[in-house]
């Protein structure tokens, strides 16, 4: 089939490269040659695309096949890039932002684009609803997700009500759960006393505004306990499934006098950075217990890194999701963007968790029948970018969900107080 010269320029200028330059014959300099355009993979691809731009059985907009071709480049890299469209780099902004209309869930999209639930946000309406860690929404309104062209069918209007078909391990049915859309507003912070002298602080995600709320909160804890000093913190991390590294890193600031926090490292000089704790610190005389579990992925394993690196808190819980990698969002001139991961991060030891995670110091178990977490585990996921250290051996963590955990942190962040209970 003859090369359409139109398309093959197209393709050229989308890498981003003249095809003047892409043509040439004489002789390259070894640099050059790895940013030619491969020509032959590029003759395969217009092939495909003119041989299903005429024979395909119904007919496809070059624009939809040309998107599609855009999307393929991204879709098996690893389970973390991905293409944007105008509309879902808007809905990305706005969850950085905390502020969205929906059922207020994290999720991963697997095989036939089923949904798997990361954690379901603290007081949301799917936590409401009953949505747990691991389940896997297989249908939205009776229609299988692999049948489905929104590419955001859990969103909808504040007051619309969805149902949705969820598989849950341990059951022989799907379940069929109804979920009433709300606008959520992510409040990512919230605290209580968990009795005199001790405080405990719930991170549910990171964005924007999360260091700011968190500080405001360590600081109402500190005058809670004026009549008699914050001993310990518990840091509750269980099912925090990331968002904003820059967050994380302002938090564990909060909370570190200096030391590294985290560095990011990848194949372009842009995306080297250190992040380092600047002098002041919140609450310098009280110890830290950070508390994880299976569901705690990305930022939220930054920070308990760089506490426990830093000698700042001791982690208790269970092994942690295990997301070692920085995604680097890039607006396209038309409102789209490319999610692309860009690079490792690495613990202030100079440790990558990518595919292993953090093992706690102190190990619990869930309480009664444990939420079974299977593959549950960024080395469980297909395509997942490997790890500087993954071993096949390590098994994905537990979710520990309940006050129980709450409970079990404090007696062990008592114990290690000096003068308290403990000693």
């Amino acid at each position: 089939m003859r090369l359409d010269h139109r398309i093959l320029v197209s393709c050229l200028l989308l890498a981003g490269i003249s095809p003047a330059f892409a043509q040439q014959t004489a002789a390259p300099d070894p640099v050059v040659v790895s940013q030619q355009v491969p020509l032959d993979e590029i003759r395969r691809y217009v092939t495909v695309f003119n041989a299903v731009r005429a024979a395909y059985v119904e007919p496809v907009a070059d624009a939809q096949l040309m998107q599609s071709a855009i999307r393929g480049l991204l879709l098996e890299l690893d389970p973390h890039s991905s293409y944007l469209d105008a509309e879902q780099a808007q809905l990305f902004e706005e969850q950085s932002r905390g502020a969205y209309e929906g059922i207020g869930v994290e999720v991963q999209t697997l095989k036939d684009k089923v949904l798997r639930v990361i954690a379901p946000i603290d007081g949301s309406p799917a936590a409401l609803a009953g949505i747990q860690p691991g389940d896997l929404i297989i249908a939205v309104e009776g229609k299988p997700m692999a049948a489905i062209t929104d590419p955001e069918p859990l969103r909808g209007p504040a007051g619309s009500s969805v149902t949705l078909s969820v598989r849950r391990e341990g059951q022989s049915k799907p379940l069929e759960i109804v979920v009433q859309r709300q606008t959520i507003r992510l409040s990512s912070v919230r605290s209580r006393m968990l009795e005199p002298g001790y405080g405990y602080i719930r991170i549910s995600t990171f964005q924007a505004d999360t260091a700011t709320d968190f500080a405001q909160h360590a600081r109402a804890l500190a005058a809670q306990a004026e009549s008699q000093p914050l001993h310990g913190l518990v840091l509750d991390l269980r099912s925090n499934p990331g968002g904003l590294l820059t967050a994380a890193v302002q938090v564990a600031d909060e909370l570190l006098e200096q030391g590294t926090i985290v560095s990011t490292r990848g194949r372009l000089s842009s995306s080297d950075s250190q992040f380092q704790a600047t002098p002041g610190q919140l609450l310098e005389n009280t110890a830290v217990m950070v508390l994880v579990d299976a569901g705690s992925a990305s930022a939220s394993e930054v920070l308990a890194a760089a506490l426990a690196d830093n000698q700042r808190a001791k982690v208790i819980g269970s092994r942690t999701f295990g997301k070692g990698s920085v995604q680097s969002v890039l607006p396209l001139d038309n409102g789209d963007s490319i999610k692309l991961t860009t690079a490792r991060y690495y613990t202030p030891s100079g440790r990558s968790i990518q595919a292993v995670g953090i093992a706690p110091d102190i190990v619990l178990k869930p309480e009664g029948e444990p939420i079974a977490a299977g593959e549950y585990r960024e080395a469980g996921l297909a395509g997942h970018l490997l790890g500087e250290e993954e071993l096949a051996q390590v098994q994905s963590g537990d979710f520990l969900p309940g006050d129980e955990p709450v409970q079990q942190a404090l007696a062990a962040l008592k114990s290690s107080v000096p003068g308290t209970d403990g000693e």
